[in-house]
């Protein structure tokens, strides 16, 4: 629509919150925006498919198989396009023993849900016979933390600022309820130190605050899906993968020049990190940062529409093109969802 203005004060108030507008988007082009997604580890896909599709109530966007293991399926959860910030992945290794969480690892995620929607959640886990393990508030904001039937540890927490981001909603789990996607990753370390450089130095975060031994820091490049819990837990605990772990977190950027970008300054602090990835709905590179977790960053594009369209998404198994040919004997492997 063309703008029509009465006079110069009109016109100079337009193109000032233009350029505003425009120096945002700017601003974040170059930033790191949040979490893109996060991976864990199930030991039954069948199991997990209905926990998460079902008692969460998200939307299974993608259902294709691990690029280095094609007999194991590779889940995508999230919003209805798999919006960066709401993907919650897995690989479902049937029967994998079941591992422990500790320092070097990434620990617990974080969903962010409405305000007043503890009460339905708690009915729905004691319908379903989910394992409550805490509740409570940290850094002004409610949480109920709870386990997936792996003992993946997840708590959904009400944001200080309410989440505008639009929720995919079920038959059971409407809007007024729904997850919105992630408002935090949590990583235990044994030192803080060396993972917060990482976050500071690379990704530009900030230190927001800290309780006891645990330091929340954040980006102001998103609203949504930018905090990153840091526990500093010093007790001799090992930690040791396995169904109800997560394997690695993944960092949003929005291109591939940008992710190339963040690749330079990876490698200037020292660290090893792969060449680009192509990983169909993504772009991206991995390293690990000193505290032992495994970080990615990842792209936006090109999106999880790139091979099926939006009313289709997680309908049908979708193969990377390397094992196109062997379909049928994939197929075979693969154990029944329904």
């Amino acid at each position: 629509m063309d703008h029509v203005f009465t006079d110069f004060y009109s016109v100079k108030t337009f193109y000032y919150h233009q350029s505003k507008s425009f120096n945002k988007l700017k601003f974040m082009e170059n930033k790191v925006l949040g979490i893109h997604h996060i991976t864990a580890i199930a030991g039954n896909a069948k199991r997990n498919y209905e926990f998460y599709t079902t008692v969460l109530g998200l939307r299974m966007v993608k259902k294709t198989v691990n690029f280095d293991d094609p007999g194991t399926y590779h889940f995508y959860f999230g919003d209805e396009i798999g919006s960066p910030g709401t993907i919650l992945t897995f690989f479902p290794w049937e029967g994998i023993t079941t591992g422990k969480t500790g320092p070097g690892m990434a620990t617990e995620i974080g969903y962010a849900v409405p305000e007043g929607s503890f009460d339905f959640w708690k009915r729905r886990f004691e319908q379903y016979s989910v394992k409550v393990t805490g509740s409570g508030e940290r850094f002004g904001e409610q949480y109920l933390s709870f386990e997936d039937p792996d003992g993946l540890k997840l708590a959904l927490i009400v944001p200080k600022q309410a989440d505008s981001r639009k929720p995919w909603e079920t038959q059971d789990v409407k809007a007024n309820v729904a997850t919105k996607g992630f408002h935090s990753i949590t990583l235990t370390l044994r030192n803080v130190k060396a993972t917060a450089a990482v976050l500071t130095d690379i990704f530009d975060y900030t230190l927001q605050a800290q309780d006891g031994n645990r330091y929340r820091y954040t980006t102001n490049a998103i609203e949504n899906a930018s905090v990153v819990d840091l526990i500093e837990a010093t007790a001799d605990v090992n930690s040791v993968g396995g169904s109800g772990t997560i394997h690695h977190v993944a960092f949003r950027v929005k291109d591939e020049a940008i992710l190339m970008h963040f690749r330079d300054k990876v490698v200037k602090k020292g660290f090893n990190i792969t060449q680009k990835i192509d990983r169909n709905y993504f772009f991206s590179l991995y390293f690990r940062e000193p505290g032992g977790v495994l970080f990615e960053l990842a792209t936006d594009n090109p999106g999880f529409s790139v091979d099926e369209p939006v009313n289709e998404l997680g309908k049908n198994l979708k193969l990377p093109a390397q094992y196109e040919a062997d379909r049928a004997a994939i197929e075979k492997v693969l154990p029944a969802l329904v």
